[in-house]
């Protein structure tokens, strides 16, 4: 190849919209090698786009057995050298290589963040022959063709080192957590059970767990305690309104019935009325984090499937640079030129054109910020492609919620009237939107009840139509979900905006949590209880937290990595001698939990047929086929069966059929979308399934 500009993308989607902004046409040539995508263009000279695949670069064990612990000496490597399913990274790694040996000039465009920008660096320093210290740099928060002409044009003169020195940082001292730690509690319960099983722990997953075995105990201990409500209503004119009794609580039965007594039937005196009207700010811009939180709470999307969404939106230009903590929108985004993009949309048209007959945009923002990339807000594009369902409706939400943060405030009043009813209190409530302000441009999802009342005065009687005694008990703490427990992780500041979705998804994954509202598993509870007693310091919250500060301060040249590395090890050292002597008895600890956790994860409920046994996931030692057959056929009292899918995962889902009460399988195949699988034959869904498919010629999935 001639003498060429190599820029480094992150991924393949990106490198396809930087060469068709950078190309003078818009049609950069698309080049394959070894089926490895990248772009050619000429510019001001020939430039070569290349994407990695994410971190192409990982760290690995330099020396020794791959079951050793404690190991303290690292290096960092191609993924393909780590992982037994990259083998494709090695091909990935070889063409970015040809590709550099021409090249005279090298520039970063991954993502600007620490993750982009440790790939970046990887890539540079170790795939094109320590090109990093002569690399510039692309910073960009959209992948729009205006901002990454604005970037290519600016480029910083070096990568940011002190971000990447904080990046290599923290992959390296969660490597050294987690593999020394993993390894210390995966060869223990080997030792005792004969098995291997994959149990792993880290820095921040540890304090994670902790966190919901503290809440697991506290609701599975939690004692309730009796106590007494009233709940009342009374009529005024034609209709019927509920009111609340001036206390909450009533701790003792005979109180409550005196008043259920004193007040039955009676009539009230409205003694007096207030009224207050109160200005409701515009919610602020999201960030990753109160995006994930509220796409939870709309839509029930984990946080991790959030991500992935914005991520795919990110990439088709749609909106801005998703992993960010900031809450602000700075001028510099163009205002104005987003909402002319909007009116383009029908959706939007008539918000974004009164929003632009404002005398002046100006976000109501909150107190969080980001260095690197702004809050995220929409570019003002229009979708290239048809958009999934749910890309549909996190693109609608961070498009709402960007123009209503333009919006005035709303004003809601609220009115209580007391009601005196033989010498005891209650409260009639009311409240209304005045001015809708904000809230018109984020519907459907400002969410303001309203409760309408009539024309009332001071002095008036009404009269008590009902009162009635509620019998009721304090309730334990609720459980975490996804975004509650997210939202505790960043309070709490362990892990960051881009790994804590993933944390809890590997929490998932090891079996230590189950269910949306959280529950910690019996394996869960002993690796937690192991962890505290032999290795406390690693479920410290505040050894964590500590070490994310120190790691910011790394970024902010105000801390050293080999410090920072030299402490974790000091940290570890003495935990991981501790725990190696202290094989057996971990070992002993973790058995039952694995036994049972492994039972539960192939048990799926009731046999339908016998009502005695219990349907499980059996492998066929004869066929080494798997299927669903009852417990009671190995002492030849029931031979109920059901075939299964012989590739991909299955797992008991712990939900019932809504047609016929069966359990549901989730089942989940590579390169198809997973689905769940009620295994009745009978069931009438399925059979109304089939009728469709036949009526259109199409065959059903078995």
């Amino acid at each position: 190849m001639q003498p060429h500009t190599l820029i480094i993308t992150e991924k393949p989607d990106a490198a396809q919209r930087i060469a068709e902004a950078l190309d003078p046409q818009g049609k950069p040539k698309r080049n394959e090698e070894r089926s490895v995508p990248y772009f050619t263009l000429t510019r001001d000279k020939p430039i070569t786009i290349v994407p990695a695949l994410g971190h192409l670069y990982t760290i690995i064990q330099e020396q020794g057995k791959r079951s050793d612990y404690p190991v303290f000496n690292y290096k960092w490597a191609p993924r393909h050298e780590a992982e037994k399913k990259a083998n494709h990274i090695k091909t990935w790694i070889q063409v970015i290589t040809h590709l550099a040996q021409d090249a005279d000039n090298f520039i970063d465009a991954c993502d600007y963040d620490i993750e982009g920008a440790l790939i970046g660096y990887t890539i540079l320093k170790y795939a094109c022959g320590d090109k990093d210290q002569t690399a510039t740099r692309m910073k960009y928060s959209t992948l729009t063709k205006e901002e990454l002409e604005k970037s290519y044009a600016q480029q910083m003169p070096h990568l940011d080192f002190p971000m990447i020195e904080a990046g290599k940082t923290r992959h390296e001292v969660d490597w050294l957590y987690g593999i020394n730690i993993s390894r210390a509690l995966t060869t223990a319960a080997k030792k005792t059970t004969g098995r291997y099983t994959t149990l792993s722990t880290g820095r921040v997953q540890g304090p994670t767990l902790k966190f919901l075995a503290a809440r697991e105990h506290t609701i599975n201990t939690f004692v309730p305690t009796p106590y007494w409500s009233i709940t009342a209503q009374a009529r005024i004119g034609d209709k019927t309104y509920p009111v609340d009794y001036e206390k909450r609580i009533i701790e003792k039965q005979t109180d409550a019935d005196t008043i259920v007594q004193a007040c039955s039937g009676k009539e009230g005196i409205i003694e007096q009325i207030e009224q207050k009207t109160t200005q409701l700010p515009p919610p602020t811009p999201f960030d990753l984090g109160s995006l994930q939180s509220e796409a939870y709470s709309l839509f029930g999307y984990t946080p991790r499937r959030t991500g992935q969404i914005a991520e795919r939106l990110y990439l088709g230009a749609l909106i801005s640079y998703p992993r960010t903590s900031s809450q602000k929108l700075p001028p510099a985004i163009g205002y104005e030129a987003i909402l002319k993009g909007l009116e383009q949309e029908p959706a939007y048209k008539s918000l974004a054109s009164e929003l632009l007959q404002k005398a002046q945009l100006k976000p109501w923002e909150g107190s969080k910020t980001d260095p690197a990339h702004p809050a995220v807000y929409p570019t003002g594009n229009k979708p290239k492609r048809m958009l999934e369902e749910p890309e549909r409706r996190i693109w609608d939400l961070v498009t709402r919620r960007f123009m209503a943060v333009f919006g005035d405030a709303a004003t809601k009043q609220s009115m209580k009237a007391t009601i005196n009813v033989n010498g005891h209190h209650f409260y009639l409530r009311g409240r209304q939107i005045l001015s809708s302000g904000w809230m018109k441009y984020y519907k459907p999802y400002a969410r303001s009840e309203e409760i309408l009342l009539p024309s009332i005065k001071e002095g008036q009687t009404v009269q008590l139509t009902r009162v009635a005694r509620e019998d009721k008990f304090t309730q334990p703490p609720p459980r975490y979900n996804p975004s509650s427990l997210l939202k505790m992780m960043e309070k709490e500041g362990i892990g960051t905006k881009a790994t804590r979705a993933e944390i809890i998804e590997t929490l998932y994954k090891r079996r230590y949590i189950t269910d949306e509202r959280i529950i910690v598993t019996d394996l869960g509870f002993d690796v937690v209880q192991v962890l505290r007693k032999h290795a406390s310091s690693v479920i410290s919250v505040k050894l964590t937290r500590d070490l994310e500060q120190k790691m910011d301060r790394i970024q902010d040249k105000m801390e050293k990595r080999e410090n920072v590395l030299a402490e974790a090890i000091d940290t570890l050292r003495p935990v991981l001698d501790e725990m190696k002597r202290q094989e057996t008895i971990i070992g002993q600890a973790l058995t039952e939990a694995l036994k049972k956790a492994l039972m539960e994860e192939r048990t799926i409920g009731t046999c339908p047929t016998c009502q005695t046994g219990k349907l499980m996931i059996i492998f066929s030692r004869r066929t080494g086929k798997r299927f669903i057959g009852c417990t009671n056929y190995f002492n030849n009292t029931c031979k109920t069966s059901f075939p299964l899918p012989q590739t991909g995962t299955v797992r008991p889902m712990r939900r019932m059929c809504e047609s016929c009460g069966w359990p549901l399988l989730y089942v989940r195949i590579m390169g198809k979308r997973p689905w769940n699988l009620c295994f009745n034959p009978a069931c009438p869904q399925k059979a109304e399934r089939r009728k469709r498919l036949e009526m259109q010629g199409l065959q059903p999935r078995s």
